[in-house]
Order: structure tokens, then C-alpha cells, then sequence
């Protein structure tokens, strides 16, 4: 490791100088400093590659330090130490700039993995190979430049980051482009759905275990958490944790280690924690689901990615993409878009995001013919002038609720003089999906049943095309 400068700030000697003993033989020349006012004198007076600063100090608040890091030396690394209590502070150090925090007491390796950092940080981290070039995050609208300003502005920190946002809005794609856009970028990241681990074999999965401790344990096996040390793992769908693995993925969080199943010991971990969630955490916090303190200690930094229908100027560069993977993967001739389909797709209010869009796109690839793909091949919903809207940036209004046809109202003659003109009562709907599918089901048999099941007859009635009846009949089961 290279020789370089460090300022390290402390009114404690002896913190001063444990610090020193264990970066020294790591080629970093620590510069001390007691005060805020000492740090700022070493900062205006040579080149730094880092700093480490107490948030108790006699003339003022490491917070300050920090701040005034962040607006005058912005490339300067800057990590806080903070006693137990003081968590609250740290996590605003972090939200004002500073890239990691230690707590006291400290262990020395916590130390040399935040300084190892600091120097991937300083030196701009260049350390990753050429297969780990940060994914691409489609779309120039505005809403998707203040995405990835915000992404390059997390990706130095190594804050907890909350990413929220509708499924299908490229949540995991946002963390790995956290990850590989980083200094951790050379190490592994590592994924995991918690919605999909079996709750009895969280424990093991998340920490490992030893040989023995259970019936089936036939050797040592890694947890996720030591899979991804010196890196990420990403916490996907993080909502589904079950209240006791909240309480252990609270102490691994905070103390930097975790204790596999059946040890005796705890083993210390190096890992920046994303996490990301569909649903309502606040909400989920309040109504006694979710932990208050788990919930800070992940939300310290909270990424939102915007739904499609936010930014519906990217779909042509969406679509661009889509039909070029598919072209590359299949070896099929990639077909061009009518603009009244690229209308259509604009105008539509995508409840399943980008990955909707994905799924819509591939079959179009595959039912469209003479290389083009028209409106009909996209075989959106017949609901979907429901779910349509307007070309605008902004979300859509909410649909308006779906209303069962009304039966032909009773002759005059047959009312009562004075009988009250209600108004047909909705069905209460608990699956959404099976519902318009019942009513697309039914549509379809009553346009068969008219045209003596001439399908093309009856794709003329329902005023589709052939190809597209044939893939509904087929979807819904009626072939």
C-alpha cells in the first residue's frame, strides 16, 4: 500500500494513538488533531487521502467537520467514531456526507476494513476488473437524470440505502449499479429475496452454521453474510422478514458480526447493507409489523425508483433495448414498431413497470407479423382503456372502478309511481385479476356463441384481430 496521509481527530491521546499503531504498518501517515479548529488548519495545509473524526470534540460537533468536509475538500473520505449512544448521530453524519462510522469501543479489524475503504474511496475506486462495469439505467427524462445523480452520489457512501418503489421498477438493478459504481465494486454482491427463504432456514441461511448443530449438517456451510464479506448484500423485498430474524439482522447490523448456527462465537463481518421493498415500510412500522429501530438503521438513505407511468417519454428507449435483446438472444429478425403500437404502449398506465413492458414486448415479438409490431400484437388487457392516460410526465388519475353492464331498465308502464331510481349495486371484488378475466372470458363465449364459433368472425365482433383472439383463447383457456 502506498504511503499516505491521514487526519485523525480526537481529544482522547490514547484513541489518537491506537489509531496511529494500527494504520502505521499500513503505510498511512496519521496527522492528529484535538480540536475542530486544529482539523481545519490541517486541511487547509496539505493534501489528505482521508479523515476519521470523533463527533465529540471540545470546540464543536464532528457534524460540523463533516459539513465543512463535504462543501470545501468533496472527494475527501470522511468516517465518524461515536460511542454506543450516539447511533442517531452517526446515522446524520452519514446523511451530511461521511461514508462510514465505527463505535466504541472499536475493533481493530472494524478499523483496518473502514481505512481500506477510505483508500478505494480516495483513489477514486478503480480497484474493479473489467467484467464489473456498472449495468445501464435506461431513460433521459428528467426523473431518471436525478436518479442516477443520486446513484452516483450513493455509491461513494456506505450508508444503509432504502431502495422503495412499485415492482418491476428496476430495484435491483438500482443496487447493483450502487455496488458496482463504488469501492466495494471487486467484491462480491450478493442478492437475496427474503420473501423466498423458508422461515426455519433463515437463521442458517443468512448466518450459517457449524457441522453438528442440526440433524442434516454434515460440514461447516457460509452464511449470505459472509458470502458477500467485503461487499454487498442486497436485502430484496425485506418487509417478508419475520419478526425474529429482524431482532438478529438488528445485532449483525450493528455489531459487525454474526454468530452462525451452532458456534460459540461470533464472526466479524465487512458488508454494505441495500435493501429494497415493495411495500409501505412507515406503514408497516406503524402498524406493529415491522421494526421502528431495524427500519432506521436500513432507511438511513432512502433511493425511490419512479413507476413507468412517471417518465412514459423513456418508453422508446426502452423498447429500443428490449427488442435488441430479444433480437440477440433469439437470432429472430428484430421488428420495427408502429407508431400507433409505440401510441398505445405511451398511453397505457403499465401496473407492472418496466418488467410489464419487458413481458409485453416479448410476446409482440413473437405473435407480430411481416417484421412489425401493430397495436393488436401488444395483446394489452381489455380493460386497458381503464388504465390508460394521458402522454404526460405525471402519474395518471386513479382508473375509474370497473362497472358491471346495467340491465335494461324496466318499461315505464311496469314501475310504481313513486319508485326510487337506484343505481345498480357494484359486485365487491377480492381478486381484481380473476375478475377481469371471468369478464373476458365470458365476452369472448358470447362473441363464439353468436358467430357459431367462427374465430375470425368473432375476433371481428370483439373488434381484435385473429392472432390476438387466438392468443386470449389459448391464455384463458378455451382452445
Amino acid at each position: 500500500m502506498d504511503a499516505c496521509n491521514a487526519l485523525i481527530v480526537d481529544d482522547e491521546a490514547d484513541i489518537r494513538e491506537l489509531i496511529e499503531m494500527t494504520l502505521s504498518p499500513l503505510g498511512v501517515n496519521c496527522l492528529p488533531a484535538e480540536t475542530l479548529s486544529e482539523a481545519r488548519t490541517l486541511l487547509k495545509r496539505q493534501p489528505l487521502s482521508f479523515c476519521i473524526t470523533d463527533l465529540r470534540l471540545p470546540d464543536g460537533s464532528g457534524l460540523e467537520l463533516v459539513a465543512h468536509i463535504q462543501k470545501h475538500f468533496p472527494n475527501l473520505p470522511v468516517a465518524v467514531i461515536t460511542a454506543h449512544g450516539n447511533v442517531e448521530n452517526a446515522v446524520e453524519a452519514l446523511k451530511l456526507g461521511a461514508f462510514d462510522f465505527v463505535s466504541k469501543p472499536f475493533e481493530l479489524s472494524v478499523l483496518r476494513d473502514i481505512v481500506a475503504t477510505a483508500l478505494r474511496l480516495s483513489r477514486g475506486g478503480d480497484s474493479r476488473g473489467g467484467d464489473s462495469r456498472p449495468p445501464l439505467l435506461l431513460g433521459r427524462s428528467a426523473v431518471m437524470d436525478g436518479v442516477r445523480a443520486l446513484i452516483a452520489k450513493l455509491a461513494r457512501s456506505q450508508a444503509p440505502i432504502l431502495i422503495s418503489g412499485e415492482s418491476g421498477t428496476g430495484k435491483e438493478l438500482a443496487a447493483r449499479l450502487i455496488h458496482l459504481s463504488g469501492p466495494r465494486a471487486d467484491k462480491p454482491f450478493v442478492p437475496v429475496n427474503c420473501g423466498a427463504i423458508p422461515e426455519q432456514l433463515m437463521e442458517s441461511e443468512f448466518f450459517g452454521y457449524k457441522k453438528g448443530s442440526f440433524t442434516g449438517a454434515n460440514q461447516d456451510k457460509s452464511g449470505l453474510f459472509q458470502a458477500a464479506q467485503g461487499g454487498t448484500l442486497f436485502l430484496d423485498e425485506v418487509a417478508e422478514l419475520p419478526m425474529h430474524m429482524q431482532v438478529k439482522l438488528l445485532r449483525a447490523i450493528q455489531e459487525r458480526a454474526v454468530r452462525p448456527v451452532g458456534a460459540s462465537a461470533e464472526v466479524a463481518i465487512d458488508v454494505r447493507i441495500l435493501s429494497a421493498s415493495h411495500k409501505n415500510l412507515t406503514a408497516l412500522v406503524r402498524n406493529g409489523a415491522f421494526r421502528q429501530d431495524l427500519f432506521y438503521r436500513l432507511n438511513v438513505i432512502e433511493l425511490r425508483m419512479p413507476s413507468l407511468r412517471e417518465h412514459p417519454e423513456d418508453i422508446p428507449e426502452l423498447v429500443a433495448a428490449v427488442l435488441d435483446r430479444l433480437n440477440q438472444q433469439t437470432g429472430l429478425p428484430r421488428p420495427a414498431l408502429a407508431p400507433s403500437a409505440l401510441l398505445t404502449l405511451q398511453r397505457y398506465a403499465f401496473p407492472g413497470n418496466i418488467r410489464e413492458l419487458e413481458n409485453i414486448l416479448e410476446r409482440a415479438f413473437t405473435l407480430c407479423e411481416n417484421a412489425v409490431i401493430q397495436p393488436d400484437d401488444l395483446s394489452l388487457p381489455v380493460t386497458a382503456a381503464s388504465l390508460s392516460m394521458p402522454l404526460a410526465a405525471s402519474p395518471p388519475p386513479s382508473p375509474a372502478p370497473i362497472r358491471p353492464e346495467p340491465a335494461a331498465p324496466a318499461p315505464l308502464s311496469a314501475r310504481a309511481p313513486d319508485e326510487p331510481k337506484t343505481q345498480p349495486m357494484l359486485p365487491m371484488v377480492n381478486n381484481l385479476e380473476g375478475y377481469l378475466e371471468g369478464l373476458e372470458k365470458a365476452a369472448i363465449l358470447r362473441a363464439l356463441e353468436a358467430t357459431r364459433y367462427n374465430k375470425t368472425a368473432a375476433a371481428e365482433k370483439l373488434g381484435i384481430s385473429f392472432r390476438a383472439l387466438r392468443y386470449r383463447l389459448k391464455k384463458l383457456g378455451l382452445e
